[in-house]
């Protein structure tokens, strides 16, 4: 997101001369998996549930300069330049599928968690699979180079299971093996399973086991040297969510039908996200 020249926000809650942006990372191709950061619609147009949180700081920048007419300009930012652009000054924030860790933190800050993942899986309703201890001797699909490998070779050693893995290239692929019964389950983001499921041709045929690998809370990312602009995300974001107007939010992308197709992510407040939004707060993990 940038903002034209006439333009920075500094540790003085003031504006001058230099240009400065507002980043939100906008996901390359339209997917119901991805609604919890910014996807494109039918238009090309991001949208999605960050797009509505980081829309309400835009406002709140406005409102502090007085300056209502203020252009605004989204720019997508990848995994690997996020960081290093919110370092060097390109970009001021950063809205999307961003995890709050400890070790994130000692780079840049980060606003109020406003989203929190489980890494589980998805099964389909007739295999009698009821938690992760059930999926010993079976063979499950996860995506290559997601978060969700390392976590099951762990679960692997401290449960004492055998799990066999099967690697699709992207997220389609591994729900496509669960499908198909090549593999027993899908291991990955609850809110990635969801997008799946609701996709699919039959989503009742699907659950989504309710135990965690690891949570996971999903953050707007900040520099970590600009305090005023960070205490503004945090009376936005931590007002949204006092008001109660983020549970209409959250109602609008997740358990409503959503463009460009109206599918219902049918995913409701987990007790992890209810606890997010009850006690606002920027902990990682």
């Amino acid at each position: 997101m940038d903002i034209p020249r006439g333009s920075r926000y500094t540790s003085a809650t003031r504006w001058d001369g230099h240009r400065s942006r507002l980043i939100l990372k906008t996901a390359p191709l339209p997917g119901y998996g991805r609604i919890h950061e910014i996807y494109l619609d039918d238009k090309q147009q991001p949208i999605g549930y960050a797009m509505d949180l980081c829309m309400k700081v835009v406002d709140a920048v406005k409102a502090e300069l007085k300056m209502p007419n203020l252009k605004v300009n989204l720019q997508p930012v990848s995994s690997s330049n996020r960081i290093p652009l919110l370092q060097n000054g390109t970009i001021d924030m950063e809205c999307g599928s961003t995890t709050n860790s400890v070790a994130r933190q000692q780079q840049v800050a980060f606003g109020p968690t406003y989203f929190v993942i489980n890494v589980t899986a998805a099964v389909k309703k007739s295999s009698g699979i009821k938690s992760l201890v059930d999926l010993n001797g079976k063979t499950i699909s996860t995506t290559s180079g997601t978060t969700s490998v390392p976590l099951l070779k762990q679960y692997d050693k401290t449960k004492n299971v055998e799990i066999k893995e099967i690697y699709g290239k992207d997220h389609a692929e591994s729900f496509l093996l669960l499908s198909q019964d090549r593999t027993a389950a899908f291991v990955m983001d609850d809110i990635l399973l969801a997008g799946q499921i609701a996709n699919s041709s039959n989503p009742g045929d699907y659950m989504i086991i309710q135990e965690s690998l690891r949570q996971e809370p999903y953050s707007m990312m900040l520099r970590k040297d600009d305090p005023q602009f960070k205490a503004l995300v945090d009376k936005t974001v931590g007002g949204v969510m006092k008001s109660g107007e983020i549970h209409k939010l959250y109602a609008k992308w997740f358990t409503s039908p959503i463009p460009p197709k109206n599918v219902n992510m049918n995913f409701p407040e987990t007790a992890p996200i209810k606890e997010a939004f009850a006690n606002p707060n920027d902990k990682g993990v």
